[in-house]
């Protein structure tokens, strides 16, 4: 099973590079991030004509959530349904061949002492809140997205530039190993080969070609996974050319069932 995660960061400006994407890569999940578009203006027909369902969280210029699939998804969850009044569009679970897949757009958090950075802190404690009444880690699960947090050194391209700002500090660390204690495992952490690997970089200030990027974009299993990842990889390629989404995918190949 390919279960891949990508902020594409407007549907609607990556629709035909996504869409080529996926022929090429043919994963059997997507989960996407930042669509940037609502329900009704998602390609669903494009990707249907590839032969993927698609379940959307839309939302007009912000945010937005979704998950393609080659087959049949149940259980489609959209929100934490947890009676906060909340109108960012950014988590969407819903569960494939046994699979359960959630996906999230994790807050950026504008600044440190901004409300920005409080809706951050407070979104990360209601998704914990999920995990405890919705899901179980003796359940096969992926929890993935966009986190908007580089967990530990060797995932920021200058540790010294980056530490204190709100993808990259001890609070945020720290909210990362929550998820682990809860019962995840950072699956591109199982591999032998640790070498300094990126899934963002700024537009700005040639970061790409210098790669001075971060690793912010994850793929979280259980424990009934783990032995089954065997490998998790970062599409560089689609973060060059023309017009490229600021993220790149990164891929979960794994033996299932």
């Amino acid at each position: 099973m390919r279960i891949v995660t990508w902020n594409v960061n407007s549907i609607r400006a990556r629709r035909e590079r996504a869409l080529a994407w996926v022929t090429q890569h043919q994963p059997d999940v997507i989960a996407l991030q930042e669509l940037k578009t609502t329900d009704e203006a998602f390609p669903t027909d494009d990707f249907a004509a590839l032969g993927y369902h698609a379940v959307t969280w839309g939302q007009k210029t912000y945010n937005g959530v979704a998950l393609l699939s080659r087959t049949q998804p149940t259980d489609v969850v959209r929100g934490f349904d947890d009676g906060v009044d909340d109108p960012q569009a950014r988590f969407i679970a819903a569960t494939f061949e046994g699979v359960r897949v959630c996906c999230g757009y994790f807050p950026n958090g504008g600044e440190p002492d901004s409300d920005k950075y409080q809706y951050k802190r407070a979104w990360l404690g209601r998704l914990d809140a999920w995990l405890d009444d919705h899901a179980s880690a003796d359940e096969a699960l992926v929890l993935c997205g966009d986190f908007n947090i580089a967990p530990d050194a060797s995932d920021v391209c200058n540790v010294n530039a980056w530490e204190g700002t709100v993808l990259f500090n001890p609070e945020m660390r720290a909210a990362f190993r929550g998820l682990l204690d809860w019962g995840l495992t950072d699956s591109f952490r199982l591999q032998d080969d640790h070498d300094v690997v990126f899934s963002w970089w700024d537009y700005r200030r040639l970061a790409f070609v210098r790669n001075q990027g971060l690793r912010i974009d994850h793929l979280l299993v259980t424990e009934p996974l783990v032995a089954r990842v065997e490998r998790v990889w970062v599409d560089r390629a689609e973060r060059k050319g023309e017009s490229p989404s600021d993220h790149a995918p990164v891929v979960l190949d794994m033996r299932w069932p």
